[in-house]
C-alpha cells in the first residue's frame, strides 16, 4: 500500500511517495537513539558532579523519557537497549547498565501508567532511584561485600535530585517536539 501526496512548487505540481509511517517512526527512533548516545558520551567526558562514585546526571535518560511519553514503553526500551549495547566496554559494565536501565524503565512505565501520563518528573525521579537500586544490587551480588550498601543513601538522594532535573529537561524538550 503506497501513499502519495501532491506538492506544489510555484506553478509546478509533482506527486511524491510518502514513506510509510513505520519507516518514519523507525528513523525518528534511530535519531533519538543517536542523540541519547551523544548525550551519554558528553556526560562521560565531563568531570564528576560530586566526589561520590556512581553519581551522574543521566542526561541520556532525557531521551528515554521523551520516547516513553511521545511513543511507547516498547519504543523507549528499544532506545535504551541500543544505547546500552553500543556503549558498554566490559561485561561487568553491561550488567550494571542493564540492571540500572531496565529497572529505571520499568519504574518509569509503572509511574506513567499509575498517574495516567501526568507528572513526568515523578516518573523520572522514581526511575533514577530504581536505576541506583539496580546498580547497587549488582554491586552487592558481584562483590558480596555489604559495605557497598553504605553508598545507598547518597545514591538514593542523588537519584531524587538528578531525576527531578532530568524529568524537567524531558518535559521542556517535549514542548518543542511536534
Amino acid at each position: 500500500h503506497r501513499v502519495y501526496e501532491l506538492q506544489k512548487h510555484g506553478d509546478d505540481t509533482e506527486m511524491i511517495m510518502k514513506p510509510p509511517l513505520a519507516t518514519k517512526k523507525l528513523t525518528t527512533l534511530s535519531l533519538l537513539s543517536a542523540i541519547a548516545l551523544a548525550l551519554y558520551a558528553v556526560e562521560s567526558a565531563l568531570p564528576p558532579i560530586v566526589p561520590i562514585p556512581g553519581i551522574k546526571l543521566g542526561l541520556a535518560n532525557i531521551i528515554t523519557l521523551v520516547v516513553l511519553w511521545k511513543y511507547s514503553a516498547k519504543d523507549a526500551f528499544f532506545v535504551l537497549l541500543v544505547r546500552i549495547l553500543l556503549f558498554f566496554g566490559q561485561v561487568i559494565s553491561l550488567l550494571y547498565s542493564l540492571s540500572g536501565g531496565l529497572l529505571c524503565l520499568l519504574a518509569m512505565v509503572f509511574v506513567q501508567r499509575l498517574l495516567h501520563g501526568h507528572y513526568l518528573f515523578l516518573a523520572s525521579m522514581t526511575g533514577a532511584v530504581f536505576h541506583n537500586l539496580g546498580q547497587i544490587g549488582v554491586a552487592f551480588l558481584l562483590t558480596s561485600v555489604p559495605a557497598v550498601l553504605v553508598y545507598l543513601p547518597f545514591l538514593l538522594l542523588s537519584g531524587l535530585v538528578t531525576g527531578l532535573f532530568i524529568g524537567l529537561c524531558a518535559r521542556f524538550t517535549l514542548r518543542f517536539l511536534p
